[in-house]
């Protein structure tokens, strides 16, 4: 249940509704208490002083009828010019890039702004009334003050709103540029990579062999979609509670449907009785998300590669970039236990995950890209650079033969794209590749 929690927060974030939505509760609620806060005399102090002048019924109408029109012209553009930005963004780089910027907390913060200080300075005009106008109500006919009023302290703070609103106007309109710039959307992907790859896998590599899986009777899945989230503590509990383990026959992004196995069930138990359970724990969806899945990164790193690879866009320094941040996470992967067997505790049941492995992911990677760098010069001697580097803090021999294996597959593939000097100019530099290996 809390990795359902974080799963079900992490996709509200994603969301571009759910912060405009928040702000304009907030704005509301903020509205009605400065509104009360007048209305019983707690601002009366503001007349007392100098530097702020009372504003009179009319002008406070026409400041706030000024704020509240201008905020949502703006929110409108804002929109506008995010929308514009993604599909920019994502006919360039690649479609799996939309999920970036719809989580992208700029843009989600700054149309929220606007909305918010809109709905507040909506709820703020419907209280202020001229000394002319009739009473609202039996109350006010009553009173014997006079019936004009205007909330000064909700008017000053819609004031301050506003100041506000024209700070993030202004660092908005930095911020979308900057954020489509390839060098940013790749910075992003790797950061995220790497803190993926540190958070899945928190242990140094012990160069220890995962656990086999236990044969048992399947549990076939219900739905139909990507596994965004795997609940290995929900699946702990369960096996504790049932005296029995889970093989996992399925990873966090792959694509299931009814008839294939989810986990298989070991032990004496019904399964009947657990089967409604266990599938409870695969949360199922329509795409692929970063959670839990350092693969989907790799994927968006790869494929904004092999498009500035591509002949129509030929980008091979667009290309060099992604290769640098896939060689830092190959790097950190490589020193890592990829192990992911979650164990309960006090006794000897498991969940036992589908296993990861280094030479997984480095085909995952480079593997993947191998065969457009081979038809770039530039773009094949960084690869060779970018895997020496990569092998440099791994101390596992094993991992470091498997990247120097991948430098003669890209020295293979190379020789039959490049030719001339091209073809000469890899080959000297992968010379100096197998030194550095040698040199170990």
């Amino acid at each position: 249940m809390t990795a359902e929690i974080r799963w079900l927060w992490s996709r509200l974030n994603a969301n571009y509704w759910f912060y405009p939505a928040l702000f304009s509760l907030v704005g509301a609620a903020l509205a009605f208490t400065l509104i009360w806060l007048d209305r019983n005399g707690f601002a009366e102090w503001l007349n007392q002083v100098p530097q702020i002048v009372p504003a009179r019924p009319d002008g406070a109408s026409n400041m706030l009828t000024v704020i509240a029109g201008s905020m949502i012209g703006v929110a409108s553009t804002v929109f506008s010019i995010t929308i514009a930005a993604v599909a920019y963004a994502s006919g360039t780089y690649g479609p799996r890039l939309l999920t970036n910027f719809m989580e992208d907390k700029g843009n989600q913060l700054s149309l929220a702004t606007f909305i918010g200080t809109f709905v507040y300075a909506i709820t703020v005009l419907r209280t202020v009334r001229a000394e002319d106008e009739v009473a609202a109500s039996a109350q006010d006919a009553a009173s014997t003050a006079l019936p004009g009023f205007v909330p000064q302290l909700s008017l000053l703070v819609a004031y301050g709103l506003m100041a506000l609103s024209v700070a993030v106007l202004v660092y908005f309109l930095n911020h979308v540029p900057s954020s489509i710039r390839i060098n940013t959307v790749l910075e992003g992907i790797g950061r995220r990579l790497l803190d993926q790859v540190r958070e899945e896998y928190p242990e140094p590599n012990t160069a220890a062999e995962p656990e086999s899986q236990p044969a048992g009777r399947p549990v076939m899945a219900r739905g139909t979609g990507y596994v965004q989230l795997v609940d290995f503590e929900d699946l702990g509990k369960l096996s504790e509670k049932h005296g029995c383990s889970f093989a996992l026959k399925v990873r966090t992004g792959d694509f299931v449907h009814p008839g294939m196995a989810l986990a298989e069930v070991s032990g004496e138990v019904d399964i009947d009785a657990v089967e409604r359970s266990v599938t409870d724990a695969f949360i199922l969806g329509a795409t692929r998300t970063p959670k839990q899945d350092p693969q989907f990164l790799i994927d968006e790193l790869v494929e904004i590669a092999l498009r500035a690879l591509s002949p129509g866009i030929n980008d091979p320094f667009t290309a060099i970039t992604a290769l640098h941040w896939l060689g830092a996470a190959t790097a950190d992967l490589g020193t890592r236990d990829l192990r992911k067997n979650a164990r309960n505790e006090a006794d000897a049941k498991y969940v036992y995950p589908l296993p990861d492995d280094f030479a997984h992911y480095l085909k995952r990677g480079f593997g993947n890209v191998r065969s457009a760098v081979a038809t770039s010069p530039n773009a094949a001697q960084v690869m060779f650079d970018t895997l020496h580097h990569a092998s440099l803090p791994i101390d596992d021999e094993s991992r470091v033969a498997l990247l120097r294996t991948e430098g003669r597959r890209l020295l293979e593939q190379a020789r039959e794209r490049l030719v001339g000097p091209d073809l000469q100019d890899v080959e000297a530099r992968y010379v100096g590749f197998e030194r550095a290996f040698e040199a170990r």
